[in-house]
């Protein structure tokens, strides 16, 4: 089996996370992803900790599998190279500040020019257009503006930052699905087009029914800790050596039979909780009801008992219970990275499974520059004299430059 976009070539602009998680789809799908990295130092992600060997495991994480070529865009003849390359190529990617890229003479009305077929896919915190177009945005700015650090902790708590990059990520898995949808309507019409990603727009569009609860009900919504708005019980209980989560969503056939096995028969023809809407409606009352009940065994028992009822449960995990999961392991999602300098890494796999091609981690990432010759001289034609004298007027850049460790002591 080969993987299914080993005939695609995505020329990757991209740096620290959202771009860069969005290029790490399309490179564990088996594209040759380019990453443009400006001399001396490349990728500032490189710079992020923690280290391994001098090693970011930040950059190493996302940038697996991947090329690297260093080129100066800011010097004419670097955005020479970069034009000659994009007619090569099927895909660039970038997520600076709007209209840098058209200031170094590579946005998508030049490329475009040099190969009418490409997929140009821009991802910025508010997109192409708007009042906030010019406005910097990282992560947690996003996450604030976008509504979903409003619903997150707990009830008359302080805002929670959810513990990933929810910003960067979402827009990065957006960015992917965007490209994909490109490069399919290019087999139908032959034609590129440029693609646009907001990371504003793509938390809205993950808010799911806080929009639509707040739309039908007037009500503006708030954190909740781990319980669902429209379903009870649906959070984390404690026990009596830890904590689990269960969620009986909306079937409701399925309180009578928790309540038999949690000891609290009498809250089955409770007129409060009889129904799924009455038990959200009186949760207050509740909670601390089943709290009480669920301390009186371990997390394993109830785990035990519950699964046997088919009733949706599963333990708390820490990250180390995670990677140390049965299931975890045996969907290979922990897959082990080796660098001949960082060493080896374990780092988390693609969650794609198909049945008729491969998919995952096709390698290290790259030290800065270590393909710049190889990318040269494969997609241009450029000898080793040619790239030596690009590198000794420092236009680009080759393995073996500054360490990288000089900027994370």
């Amino acid at each position: 089996m080969s993987k299914p976009l080993t005939d695609i070539k995505v020329l990757d602009f991209t740096w620290v996370l959202s771009g860069p998680y969005a290029s790490m789809v399309l490179s564990d799908l088996g594209a040759d992803v380019i990453k443009v990295e400006r001399p001396p130092w490349g990728d500032v992600a490189r710079t992020s900790g923690p280290y391994q060997n001098g090693w970011s495991g930040y950059f190493f994480s996302i940038n697996r599998g991947k090329r690297s070529v260093s080129i100066d865009l800011q010097r004419r003849e670097g955005q020479a190279l970069i034009l000659d390359l994009v007619e090569k190529v099927d895909v660039v990617m970038e997520n600076f500040t709007p209209g840098t890229m058209e200031r170094l003479g590579i946005g998508y009305e030049t490329l475009r020019k040099r190969n009418p077929g490409l997929i140009y896919a821009s991802t910025s915190g508010f997109g192409q257009t708007g009042p906030y177009r010019d406005y910097p945005a990282v992560d947690i700015i996003v996450q604030g503006m976008g509504g979903v650090m409003s619903i997150t902790g707990e009830p008359d708590g302080d805002p929670v930052r959810p513990g990933v990059s929810y910003g960067d990520i979402v827009a990065g898995l957006y960015t992917a699905i965007g490209i994909l949808a490109a490069l399919h309507d290019k087999q139908q019409t032959g034609e590129g087009q440029s693609i646009d990603i907001s990371m504003l727009d793509a938390q809205v569009s993950v808010l799911e029914n806080a929009i639509m609860r707040y739309f039908v009900t007037g009500k503006v919504p708030t954190p909740l800790g781990t319980r669902h708005p429209s379903a009870t019980p649906f959070q984390a209980f404690p026990t009596k050596d830890g904590w689990i989560v269960v969620a009986l969503a909306f079937r409701d056939e399925q309180w009578p039979i928790l309540c038999a096995l949690l000891g609290v028969t009498d809250l089955i023809d409770d007129p409060r909780f009889d129904t799924g809407p009455k038990r959200t409606a009186n949760h207050s009352v509740l909670e601390p009801l089943l709290f009480e009940a669920f301390r009186r065994k371990p997390s394993e028992h109830w785990l035990k008992e519950f699964l046997a009822a088919d009733i949706p449960s599963g333990p708390l995990n820490t990250i180390s219970d995670v990677v140390a999961d049965p299931q975890v392991k045996h969907r290979e999602m922990i897959q082990e990275v080796t660098h001949p300098v960082a060493g080896t890494m374990p780092v988390a796999n693609t969650p794609i499974r198909l049945s008729r091609s491969e998919s995952g981690i096709s390698g290290p990432p790259p030290s800065m520059g270590e393909h710049t010759a190889e990318v040269l001289s494969e997609l241009l034609g450029l000898g080793l004299e040619e790239v030596e004298q690009l590198r000794a007027s420092g236009v680009v850049a080759t393995e073996g430059g500054p360490d990288i460790s000089e900027l994370t002591r």
